[in-house]
């Protein structure tokens, strides 16, 4: 006992007045409450007002800070980190206009149903009665966004509102919490780190829910069970296959926050993006039950075609949303239903490689043919991306990361945020030349952090989603003002000299034969790196 007393025997300094040891500022409670509460990284574009936010951060090791160059790629970023880790990362983000310019991929975030805490910085509050120009209603911009919304009104309180904020992210739904943080109370002494809250545990499945979907089903003619959120990672999966085999069609949402897949998975059909596409897959389906999704609906209203996609009578039941342990719910109705265990999966054949001028399908069979088992894959393809997922269906093991709430730009940021979420693995970042000019600061991002993302450009020098839906809307054949609209041609944008110019390598391709070629010696090599494909 004495030894050990020796061992920790107190120092001089220890008994030094509380007068004597250095003071918190709220910007120190926040980011060593933040610590405490497990977030391992912080996606920033700081300004003026969070400069004693960013001072904390360089006296907190736990916390990975990472520079973006454009607010949009830090809350891409951490909806990509919480995607692969179910756990929030920070970002920090400068008044209402940077807060406004991340939030196109914040939208995306709360699609996901992801947990993400927004550190957005404003005026100190005696200031904000001058109406400087950077002035805004930060709350009144962060409210329709916003899962949980606190203000750290002085240093005192700001820890615990961090606290609260970190808990709050878990909603549930889980989403994007904010935390207003004047920049007096950050700079201001008296700080206090608060405890860790518990976030709220999923809700558990209900019997009488299970027997009764289980019942709905054995009478059914056509009963299709439809996937979203954790139904699509692994226990999910294996019990979904289970009740297919006891007559069910799956199906799942189009654009699902992460779906595993791969070679030796259970596949569900995934819903065609087009309405009139999805209508044709859910058929005559007389029963819709629906784990962790909701009821399949068009991404857009069309003249003349129907908003809702499931047939007329077709009875809707659910297992449960976001905020449920859904993956728990089918394998109790998979009991219920008597369905064998989980059957072995069909070989799926591989896509052929086809030499030639290179299209969104060789690019997807040259990606199946040499992605690594545990391959990470964000898309934001939009139309190649269609062509891409489905000849990569026979690839090793990997996750897909969809743009969940459809705006463009969050495919590079995404994969920052699972790299540094998951840096053993590759991670691989489909893109459209339109969807990736949205973030293209990303590249920087990843080239500063020796990031292993390899990026792919689809370029077709178009919005080609856009010319087909210009059709589709009504709005007829593009004329010569419409065309120039939707294309990216003049002048075409040359990735190469773009990525490079960043720091990353790259490459540019337009046959199947180079692109093979080039994505297996990149796919060999660790580090940011850029393909762009000509299509």
């Amino acid at each position: 006992m004495a030894a050990l007393w020796l061992l920790s025997a107190p120092r001089a300094t220890d008994f030094l007045s509380n007068m004597d040891q250095p003071k918190l500022t709220g910007a120190d409670a926040i980011v060593r409450t933040l610590a405490d509460c497990g977030v391992t990284a912080c996606f920033a574009n700081p300004g003026t007002s969070e400069m004693h936010l960013v001072a904390a951060l360089d006296r907190e090791p736990r916390i990975r800070s990472v520079l973006c160059l454009f607010e949009g790629v830090a809350t891409g970023a951490a909806d990509g980190f919480a995607r692969i880790t179910g756990k929030p990362a920070m970002t920090l983000l400068h008044l209402g206009p940077g807060y406004l310019n991340g939030g196109a991929n914040l939208h995306n975030a709360k699609k996901a149903y992801v947990p993400s805490v927004n550190i957005v910085g404003d005026h100190a509050i005696h200031h904000r009665v001058y109406d400087t120009p950077l002035s805004s209603d930060v709350a009144s911009l962060v409210e329709p966004m916003a899962v949980f919304m606190g203000e750290a009104e002085t240093a005192q309180v700001s820890g615990a509102r961090a606290a609260e904020a970190c808990a709050g992210a878990f909603g549930p739904p889980a989403g994007c919490s904010f935390l207003i943080v004047p920049a007096d109370a950050a700079w201001s002494e008296g700080g206090v780190v608060a405890r860790p809250l518990r976030p709220p545990r999923l809700v558990t499945p209900d019997a009488a829910q299970i027997n009764e979907a289980a019942l709905a089903i054995k009478a059914a003619k056509r009963p299709v069970l439809f996937l979203g959120g954790n139904a699509l990672q692994e226990n999910g999966l294996a019990q979904a296959a289970r009740i297919a085999a006891a007559g069910a069609t799956v199906m799942c949402e189009t654009f699902p926050a992460n779906q595993l897949r791969g070679v030796d998975v259970f596949a569900p059909q995934r819903l065609g993006y087009f309405a009139e596409m999805a209508v044709h897959e859910i058929g005559d389906a007389d029963l819709m039950v629906l784990a962790g999704a909701k009821a399949p609906i068009s991404f857009f209203a069309y003249p003349g075609k129907p908003s809702v996609l499931t047939p007329e009578g077709c009875k809707s039941l659910s297992l449960g949303a976001q905020e449920s342990d859904v993956a728990g719910a089918l394998a109790l109705l998979a009991d219920a239903l008597d369905a064998p265990q989980a059957p072995a999966i069909a070989a799926k054949p591989a896509a052929p490689i086809i030499p030639g001028p290179l299209n969104p399908f060789a690019v997807g069979a040259c990606l199946a043919k040499h992605m690594p088992a545990g391959a990470i894959v964000s898309d934001d393809g939009v139309t190649s991306g269609l062509a891409i997922y489905a000849a990569t269906m026979g690839a090793a093991r990997h996750h897909w990361l969809f743009g969940t709430g459809g705006a463009i730009g969050g495919g590079t940021p995404v994969a920052i945020g699972a790299a540094i979420a998951a840096q053993d693995a590759k991670v691989i970042c489909i893109a459209g030349d339109g969807a990736a000019m949205y973030t293209n600061q990303s590249f920087w991002t990843m080239a500063r952090e020796n990031l292993d993302v390899l990026t792919i450009i689809c370029a077709n020098r178009s919005y080609r989603i856009l010319n087909i839906e210009f059709e589709r809307t009504g709005a007829g054949a593009p004329g010569p003002i419409a065309a120039q609209m939707l294309s990216l041609d003049n002048p075409p944008i040359d990735w190469v000299k773009l990525a490079e110019a960043q720091g990353v390598r790259a490459a540019r391709c337009d046959t199947a034969e180079a692109f093979e070629a080039q994505l297996a010696a990149f796919l060999q090599t660790r580090g940011p790196a850029l393909i762009e494909a000509v299509i």
